[in-house]
């Protein structure tokens, strides 16, 4: 699987059972970066992309982690993907560059990974999203 999440400067994912933001363009730049291929997440995730889901191939289911097969993509913004940690391929993270009230941190020791990818981009909320792609050293 490739697992994709939006991250503060602390590997922060949410505060309080809630997200630390919500970005318009960087949920499109997830579509995008899936495509024709299975993205998978959760009820809560998707209820933040909405409509937007529409027309892309989206499965939405609590285990969803443990339901990915290879090559799908998975968003994840409310658990700790280090249970399925052997599955991942590639490591998608998007940094808000900015520091947040965090109490559920991504949890993945990405020192035995390599940064194969590195692009700035703007947000709708934010004046640069910071994406980064990592796969297996």
């Amino acid at each position: 699987m490739i697992l994709m999440a939006a991250v503060d400067d602390n590997m922060g994912l949410m505060f309080i059972h809630r997200r630390q933001s919500r970005d318009r363009l960087l949920r499109q730049r997830i579509l995008a970066l899936a495509g024709d291929r299975t993205l998978w997440m959760d009820r809560y995730s998707a209820a933040l992309f909405g409509a937007e889901l529409d027309g892309h191939t989206v499965r939405v289911e609590e285990d969803f982690l443990a339901q990915a097969a290879p090559g799908d993509f998975c968003f994840l913004e409310d658990r700790s993907p280090r249970p399925v940690e052997e599955n991942i391929e590639q490591v998608v993270l998007f940094r808000w560059n900015r520091t947040y009230p965090a109490d559920l941190h991504f949890d993945l020791d990405l020192s035995r990974w390599t940064l194969t990818c590195y692009e700035d981009f703007p947000g709708s909320s934010h004046d640069k999203i910071t994406q980064e792609v990592y796969t297996r050293a």
